[in-house]
């Protein structure tokens, strides 16, 4: 499944059963959308005109691949968008091919370009006071009324204040996890060298300042921009990029001088899961700080590629936990709780309407958001934390990007005229071949190229996997250990 990180364009996503939908998101990297959230929507994967873009998962080889009938595009990583399709706001169709919608970055929310960081802020606050102009006008015509029609003689009852009445919030409520976790989040706005930028949110990692949250939320302070971060009580802290990565939408930031009490969230374990747990969400929709939305975890494992949908856009893979809690622009590098207030994912993609609001013509929520699995995430901080660079699984091969539900198919050719296969790779030693369609990595179902990328990503290097294919008509499984490939490019 294809998403939109707000904007950019992304290579056609997986439709393995069941078939993710995109989410709108927001991303940094792509122009900044009518709107101040880093949420981006996951760009709509056209079902029409996907691109037959082959291009070398990042996963394998680390290069794009070419299809096998055509010229090898653009070996750079992350692969290259399709040329075809586009997942922006306004991109027609959505994964299944319907119309209006696409996916996705889900974190920041940018506001409308070109206008200024304060005008987005003006814009909201506009809003806000009118409606509590209106809201003013409404209350003393009420106050009038009732007092011109008093003879009534109504009598209300008020609720008494003693402990016995007192509503009870016990551990595991929604309000008891709130109140927890919403100390330990901070709402980020990421500005770039030439003034623009967006906000999103991240969480608290640990106790030495480190904040996790999406890469395409800071993605605009990575060269000379500016980070803060704010927490619910106004404190307010610089910040800067320990390290980012690109292909997994994960970023690591640290407060200076940052404060000595600091509780970080607990993590806890997207493994055990379920389709149906209670989830919450924590994150600044449309710039509104430290709101909380709640739902369920719809589904799992769904195989999802979002960006902003802009031409220069590069897809981020990932392996998904979908909820129905309400993600909007803004939200994206959240924590998504589980019931006891543990992080199960960080919120990274929403699947979106074209229509906008806020006045900023960019969409929101309809139910359908992703989330980067906790699990994947703390590795990916950690490593970020110990070297400032992503490591990424790989099987050392080049795998056609198209949409299908076949699997992925190994290209007869790789980028720029490099094997498809490499040498001495993983998957060279396995003995797989160009033209060998992987339908299978361990027990999860296989229908296209990203789909296995985001699958093999669920895993580290050396992490040992069985690998399905299909060759001439018939199915062979053979066992591989994952190779590694450092950094984003």
């Amino acid at each position: 499944m294809s998403t939109e990180n707000e904007g950019n364009a992304v290579p056609p996503a997986p439709s393995a059963p069941p078939v993710p939908v995109a989410s709108p998101a927001a991303s940094p990297q792509g122009p900044a959308p009518d709107g101040n959230a880093p949420t981006a929507p996951l760009p709509p994967v056209p079902q029409d005109t996907r691109a037959a873009a082959h291009e070398q998962d990042p996963a394998f080889a680390g290069q794009a691949a070419a299809h096998q009938a055509g010229p090898a595009p653009d070996g750079s990583w992350p692969p290259p968008p399709p040329s075809t399709p586009t997942y922006g706001d306004g991109g027609a169709g959505g994964y299944g091919g319907a119309g209006g919608g696409g996916v996705g970055w889900g974190a920041s929310y940018q506001q409308p370009a070109p206008k200024p960081r304060s005008g987005r802020g003006g814009l909201v606050a506009a809003v806000l006071v009118a409606a509590l102009v209106a809201g003013g006008l409404g209350g003393g015509l009420g106050y009038t009324l009732a007092r011109d029609n008093d003879s009534g003689g109504s009598t209300t009852v008020s609720a008494s204040d003693s402990g016995a009445a007192q509503v009870k919030r016990a551990p595991g409520t929604i309000a008891n996890v709130a109140a927890r976790a919403l100390p330990s989040t901070v709402t980020i706005e990421a500005e770039s060298s030439n003034g623009e930028g967006g906000t999103g949110t991240g969480f608290v990692f640990d106790k030495q300042g480190h904040i996790v949250t999406n890469n395409h939320v800071v993605a605009d302070a990575v060269d000379g921009g500016k980070l803060t971060a704010t927490f619910p009580d106004g404190k307010k802290y610089d910040a800067e990029i320990v390290g980012h990565a690109q292909g997994y939408d994960v970023a690591v930031i640290k407060l200076k001088n940052a404060p000595s009490d600091l509780n970080p969230l607990a993590l806890g374990n997207s493994d055990k899961v379920a389709v149906g747990d209670e989830t919450i969400a924590i994150g600044a929709p449309f710039g509104l700080s430290n709101t909380v939305t709640t739902g369920i975890i719809s589904a799992k494992d769904r195989p999802v590629a979002s960006s902003d949908g802009s031409s220069s856009s590069k897809a981020s893979y990932m392996s998904a936990l979908q909820t129905d809690a309400s993600i909007n622009p803004g939200n994206s590098g959240g924590p998504l709780l589980d019931a006891s207030g543990a992080v199960i994912g960080i919120n990274s993609a929403i699947q979106s309407s074209s229509s906008g609001g806020f006045g900023s013509g960019q969409s929101g929520s309809i139910g359908l958001g992703f989330a980067i699995p906790i699990n994947q995430a703390k590795y990916v901080a950690q490593q970020l934390i110990k070297t400032g660079k992503p490591v990424y699984a790989k099987i050392g091969a080049s795998v056609s990007l198209e949409d299908s539900t076949d699997g992925a198919k190994i290209t007869d050719q790789g980028a720029a005229g490099a094997a498809a296969v490499e040498t001495g790779g993983p998957a060279d030693k396995a003995g797989l071949k160009p033209g060998d369609v992987i339908t299978k990595l361990d027990d999860h179902v296989i229908d296209s190229g990203p789909t296995l990328i985001g699958e093999i990503w669920t895993h580290k290097p050396g992490d040992k996997v069985k690998i399905t294919y299909k060759r001439g008509g018939q199915e062979h499984t053979v066992d591989l250990a994952l190779g590694s490939r450092d950094g984003d490019s």
